[in-house]
This record gives C-alpha cells, structure tokens and sequence, in this order.
C-alpha cells in the first residue's frame, strides 16, 4: 500500500503575520505554519478549511469556479 502524498501548504509568498499572528497571505496562524511539517494529512486538511472559514470572513476567499463559471 503506498503512501498518500502530503497536502500541500496554501503559502501564496504574502507572508506576514498581521497583530492576530494571522498570515495575511495563506490566513494560516503562526502556530499553524510553525507545526505544518508535523501534520498529518487529516490536520493539515483541518488548517485548510480553518483558512478557508478565515478568508471568507474577511470577504478575502478566491475559491475556485465550478464548470458554470460560478465561485464554489
């Protein structure tokens, strides 16, 4: 059985951390970049959805369109 590949980082190269230790660029916290090579697949997919929630809260989210054109 082989191993499933890592998750990538959602690191976009913006990387400064605001006065809540949020990186304005991947939305992650300092904690969460600083233990990211530590993670399991489950937790790094657990950090992605907290950025995701993140950048929408902050009307930030770019996701991806759906076959329609429409943001998903």
């Amino acid at each position: 059985m082989s191993e499933q590949a890592p998750v990538r980082s959602p690191c976009v190269s913006i990387c400064a951390l605001d006065d809540h230790d949020m990186c304005i660029g991947c939305q992650r916290s300092g904690m969460e970049i600083a233990t990211w090579g530590r993670m399991s697949n489950a937790q790094r997919y657990a950090v992605l959805q907290r950025c995701e929630s993140r950048a929408r809260m902050q009307g930030l989210w770019v996701g991806a369109a759906n076959e329609k054109g429409q943001q998903a």
